[in-house]
């Protein structure tokens, strides 16, 4: 293949692929581009070492440009293989999530870190249930303080003095409670 009528831009999406009208510059040689017109020879290179250069590159670039091809196409036929598969982006997005998901619980660090909150958590745990039989504790204590005593004897004397002298829990009878009689209509 002519390596004067592939489009070489390196950043091109079409590299590599042979251009539909390469405008005639396929007269022009890599020699001629090369040649000694403002490009002087570098020191202690005699011309034949640097036609031999010139030449080797032209092959270089020619291979390059045929793996370019092969690789495009090796592209475009697993991308076909995948389509009858029924392989689609998300697909593989979802499989590389997981796998990497995988790979991260089975490393050392995450082990690591595991144990460490699992017995963080437990010992938050027992702290928690330590102060709350703390806390049950001091409110037993304070319950049989005097001040409390006291403090419960007033809302005592202050429920007698709202609801009554009943004893069964239940209020003294309010106004709507009793019904009229005949020989009180309420008319």
């Amino acid at each position: 293949m002519d390596p004067a009528g592939q489009d070489i831009n390196l950043n091109s999406p079409n590299k590599g692929l042979p251009v539909e009208n390469p405008g005639g510059l396929s007269d022009v040689s890599v020699e001629g581009a090369l040649g000694n017109s403002g490009n002087p020879l570098p020191p202690g290179l005699t011309e034949e070492e640097a036609e031999e250069l010139r030449s080797e590159l032209g092959k270089v670039e020619e291979e390059i440009s045929t793996l370019r091809q092969v690789l495009l196409a090796k592209e475009k036929h697993a991308l076909a293989l995948k389509r009858k598969l029924g392989l689609s982006p998300l697909n593989e997005l979802k499989q590389n999530l997981t796998k990497s998901w995988q790979d991260v619980q089975t490393s050392n660090a995450y082990k690591k870190t595991q144990e460490t909150l699992s017995q963080a958590g437990q010992k938050t745990s027992a702290a928690i249930t330590t102060m709350g039989s703390a806390i049950s504790r001091k409110l037993g204590d304070m319950r049989n303080s005097p001040t409390f005593k006291s403090f419960e004897d007033k809302v005592g004397n202050l429920k007698y003095k709202v609801v009554g002298p009943r004893g069964d829990g239940s209020t003294a009878g309010s106004p709507t409670d009793s019904t009229p009689t005949q020989e009180n209509p309420p008319f």
